[in-house]
Formats: structure tokens, C-alpha cells, sequence
């Protein structure tokens, strides 16, 4: 009896492992209760498996074609709204913070993307040693800041306000795909325009432009002008609204907050 339990129980050994291997390759578990997961949780698979970020109307488009398909359980969400999934998003944002987990859901101006958490950059980072990215030097982080609040500028403007020349540091940043040329300007000479690009936004882990710090303020603040634009513009020159040492402190808040996105 003792040496039959024993096979019995060699088998039933057996018999597991070759369950978890076959798990392992090709089989799933199926829900004995018959529950469907829930909304977030599939989402969080979605967005586990994607190699992008993904949108809110790409989400509901996967949801759509799953529900399409013949005697699928997915056809449950068929019906689904951006609404919906707005909340669930919302939902599994804070479930992930709350969980103190390594990762973090995070929206930037391409969508929604699963990112490790910025603390754990020093031990990600020889994981990937030969895909380190080379961070943006000091007088390219000035450039497009500058771009960045006073958006489109043409190269002469903004070598007014730095007082030097740029012309390395721009084509650094083209290269870069942080900015991009968005036309030509009106004033004499119709020199190129320059913007900052969706790249810019998803570098810095920003939505919108409206989210760089101090925007409201450095936007609006009177900077030095190249002699064609002082030219091109019909009203007078304004004074300087803040005094030089608060101008300098909201530069130097920017220049701090850039560099921290940038070392990420």
C-alpha cells in the first residue's frame, strides 16, 4: 500500500509538471467560475504587451476588433465607451501608485505607456549599457527652453536672447527630433520657424506644452528680439514686466526642472 501511494503520488508529481509545461507553451488555465477579467486589468495587459504608447482611441479600437470575432468572450466590451475607458485608465493609475510597484502608468502626448519608475534609472541603466542616451548639454537645454515658451521663433531671435550663436546647437536638437521646422516667417528675409515636436513632449514625459513649469510666467516675459523682428513688428517695444533677478529665477527654475527630465 506504501509503495503504491508512493507511485501514485511520483505520478501525480509527474502529471503537475507536465500541466505547468504545457501551461508554459501553449495551454492557458480557463476561469472555472466563468468571470470575465475586468476591464483595467485588460487594459493593463494591453499596455504591458505594447512596445508604444498607446492612445485612448487605439485602446477602444483593440476592444472593438476583440468583440468582433465569433463566440468571443471580449464581445462583453463591445460596447465600450472612451468614457470607460478614461475611468478604468484613471483606475489603474492610482491601483499601480498605491501598490508601490517599480513601474508607473504614465500619459504623455503619444498615450498611455507602462514606464519604470525614475528611482530605479541607476540600476536600469547598466542594464542597458550601450543604449544609453546621450543627455542634452547645458547650452542645448537652454535653446529648447527657449523655443520651448516662445514657440515658433526664428534662429536670430533666439541668439538674441542667448547671445550666441546657435547654429551647432540646432542642428543638434533637429537631429535630436526635439524640434522640427514649422515654416517660414514674415519678416524680411522669411527666415525658417522653428517648434518643438511630440519627441520634445514625450523626452520630457509632458501631455502638453501648457505643463512645463512656470509657463504661465515665462511665456508672456519680454525677451531681446533680433533687429528683422524688431523691424517686422508694428508696436513699440515693451518694458521688462519683471525685474532681472526674477526673470533669472524663473530661467534657472526651468533650467533645474529640464535637466532633472533629462537625467531620467
Amino acid at each position: 500500500m506504501d509503495q503504491q501511494n508512493k507511485n501514485n503520488g511520483s505520478q501525480t508529481s509527474q502529471s503537475d509538471e507536465n500541466c505547468e509545461l504545457r501551461t508554459a507553451n501553449c495551454e492557458l488555465p480557463s476561469h472555472s467560475d466563468g468571470a470575465l477579467p475586468q476591464l483595467s486589468q485588460i487594459v493593463e495587459a494591453l499596455l504591458f504587451a505594447s512596445q508604444k504608447a498607446v492612445t485612448t482611441k487605439e485602446l477602444l479600437s483593440y476592444f472593438k476588433a476583440a468583440a468582433a470575432v465569433p463566440e468571443s468572450e471580449a464581445s462583453a466590451f463591445g460596447s465600450l465607451k472612451e468614457t470607460d475607458l478614461a475611468g478604468a485608465l484613471d483606475a489603474l493609475k492610482q491601483e499601480i501608485a498605491l501598490s508601490g510597484r517599480a513601474y508607473e502608468l504614465r500619459e504623455t502626448a503619444s498615450g498611455w505607456q507602462l514606464v519604470t519608475a525614475s528611482r530605479f534609472a541607476p540600476w536600469l541603466r547598466q542594464l542597458f549599457p550601450e543604449a544609453r542616451p546621450t543627455r542634452l548639454s547645458a547650452p542645448a537645454l537652454e535653446t529648447l527652453a527657449i523655443i520651448a515658451y516662445r514657440q515658433p521663433m526664428i534662429r536670430a531671435d533666439i541668439e538674441a536672447v542667448r547671445g550666441v550663436a546657435v547654429d551647432g546647437v540646432m542642428q543638434t536638437l533637429l537631429d535630436r527630433g526635439l524640434i522640427r521646422i514649422a515654416g517660414r516667417s514674415e519678416v524680411p528675409g522669411r527666415p525658417l520657424l522653428y517648434t518643438t515636436t511630440q519627441a520634445f513632449l514625450d523626452h520630457f514625459g509632458l501631455r502638453a506644452l501648457d505643463e512645463l513649469p512656470n509657463a504661465a510666467e515665462l511665456r508672456y516675459v519680454p525677451l531681446p528680439q533680433s533687429e528683422a523682428s524688431r523691424a517686422a513688428s508694428a508696436e513699440p517695444e515693451l518694458p521688462l514686466s519683471n525685474s532681472e533677478e526674477e526673470q533669472e529665477a524663473l530661467e534657472v527654475a526651468v533650467q533645474e526642472k529640464l535637466e532633472e527630465k533629462n537625467e531620467n
